[in-house]
């Protein structure tokens, strides 16, 4: 799991904080992050911790919701 302060918004739970994590690099992978600014990795950070608080436990659906939200917006 990344070591970033945006992911401290993902609350104390051991396991949310593993899923948001692997969600947030998988998310990362897919969209090729490394070329783009620290300012998208917080949107998706926030984003992706938004839909956990929801409920949602399933990286892969985390990381396929802000694969969608990004290609609909084309951010």
């Amino acid at each position: 799991m990344p070591s970033t302060p945006f992911l401290d918004d993902a609350g104390t739970d051991p396991e949310v904080r593993r899923v948001v994590g692997v969600a947030f690099e998988m998310t990362r992978i897919a969209l090729s992050l490394a070329e783009r600014p620290a300012v998208t990795n917080e949107i998706i950070a926030k984003r992706i911790i938004e839909l956990a608080k929801a409920g949602e436990r399933n990286p892969d659906i985390l990381c396929e919701g802000i694969l969608k939200e990004f290609r609909e917006r084309r951010l």
